[in-house]
This record gives structure tokens, sequence and C-alpha cells, in this order.
């Protein structure tokens, strides 16, 4: 099985920015816990801060891969162009924060992509990754 994850701005500052909400560790540490955890996944990462690279990554592996599992961090409550990328693909896609945001900003409770996804994970720090790979085993 072949999972891209794709992580959008600042998901790059993890372990340095706001700990308190997003935690002590970097991403690339939990990967490595990650892809220990499930030898028989073979997992792809990709970082950006910009929508248009997301969206490509997204068309580039979206036909390919058995899934794909998405933080596409504030573009998520802003990204029309992100959702019709899901839409246009055959991987499924499931939105991960690792915060949950019903508890935080108003503005962070509605997203424009959780619609063309498969499901939605929120609120277990960097467990909702794991979550999200779960569900995909499952599926």
């Amino acid at each position: 099985m072949k999972i891209q994850i794709i992580n959008g701005p600042n998901i790059n500052l993890l372990g340095k920015r706001e700990p308190g909400i997003y935690g002590a560790r970097s991403f690339e540490d939990y990967l490595v816990e990650l892809k220990a955890t499930y030898p028989q996944v073979e997992f792809d990462y990709y970082q950006s801060n910009v929508e248009g690279e997301m969206i490509n990554k997204l068309h580039e592996v979206g036909f390919d891969y058995d899934g794909i599992v998405l933080n596409a961090g504030a573009y998520t409550h802003t990204s029309i162009a992100l959702q019709d990328a899901i839409r246009a693909i055959k991987a499924p896609v499931i939105e991960v924060h690792i915060s949950n945001v019903h508890q935080r900003e108003e503005f962070r409770h509605k997203s424009m992509i959780s619609c063309a996804c498969i499901g939605v994970i929120c609120g277990f720090g960097l467990h909702s990754y794991r979550l999200a790979v779960e569900a995909l085993l499952l599926k």
C-alpha cells in the first residue's frame, strides 16, 4: 500500500511553532515512528507552504496512490482550489488536523475541503495521522 502524506503551511515548523497547541515534536521525527509502526506501507511525505504546489502534488499522486493523508493547514478554511483538486483525483483523501479545530477560533470551524474527503480526523495531536492511516488500511 502506498500512502502520500501532504502537509500544508507552517507544518514545517512543528516542534517550534506554538508547542502548547501543536506539541514539541517535528513531523519528521514522528514520521520515523509512523513508518516503523506500519512497515507494510510505503509512505511518501511532502510539505509545502504554497497552495499551488500542494495542488500539483495531489494531481501527481492522486491516480497512483492508495490514499492521501492531507493536513492543509490554514488552506483548509480558504481553499476551494484544494477542494476541486481532491474531487478531481481517484485516491481517497483523509483530512487531518493536529489540534481540535472546533475548540479554537470560530474561523477554523469551517473546512472548505471536508466535503471532498472521505473523512476528517482532528484533535489527537500527531496521532491524528496514525488514525488516518488506520482508516485507509481498512478501506
